[in-house]
């Protein structure tokens, strides 16, 4: 009985310090995913309510990548979507926004430059709904440095893909 204990406890123990992430692949059942090169600027960070978060050392931008599953993802359409990650943004400048071809469905592409809190910034998102669940993928940098690191994060986000969980 003893020994059961302890093996449960270890395997409960190892099980909790599992990285989700293994430099290509997030594991997140339904929300798994893959996503496209990792440029070497870019730095893994944690941000609430992101799976995936890094800070980009070359343009002083950030990419976040969110995913939610079986909350609002059929009923909803991609700009109300992509409105909504806009929500507390001022002087919202939409320089271009398209749907474009991704992972097998249809993703709506917005460039976006706005202020928060005052502070202008450039946002590049890319919203995807597929199988239940809404992708979110991110990216946000000074207006003149945005296309620092533009060409990386849609490297990025072409090789985004999701995987069985």
């Amino acid at each position: 009985m003893r020994l059961s204990m302890l093996l449960v406890l270890a395997l409960a123990v190892s099980s909790c310090g599992k990285e989700a992430w293994d430099g290509r692949v997030y594991h997140a059942g339904r929300a798994s995913f893959r996503t496209g090169p990792i440029p070497a600027s870019w730095q893994r960070v944690t941000l609430e309510g992101a799976m995936l978060a890094f800070r980009d050392t070359e343009s002083g931008g950030s990419i976040n990548v969110y995913a939610r599953c079986g909350q609002d993802g059929d009923d909803v359409p991609l700009a109300a979507l992509t409105n909504h990650l806009l929500i507390g943004f001022t002087e919202r400048d939409v320089r271009s926004q398209k749907l474009v071809p991704l992972d097998g469905r249809e993703a709506l592409r917005t460039l976006v430059h706005a202020k928060l809190d005052g502070v202008p910034m450039a946002l590049g998102i890319y919203v995807l709904k597929k199988d239940g669940c809404v992708y979110d993928l991110v990216r946000v940098a000074p207006p003149g440095r945005f296309e620092a690191g533009e060409e990386s994060f849609d490297a990025f986000v072409a090789g985004f893909g999701t995987v069985g969980g």
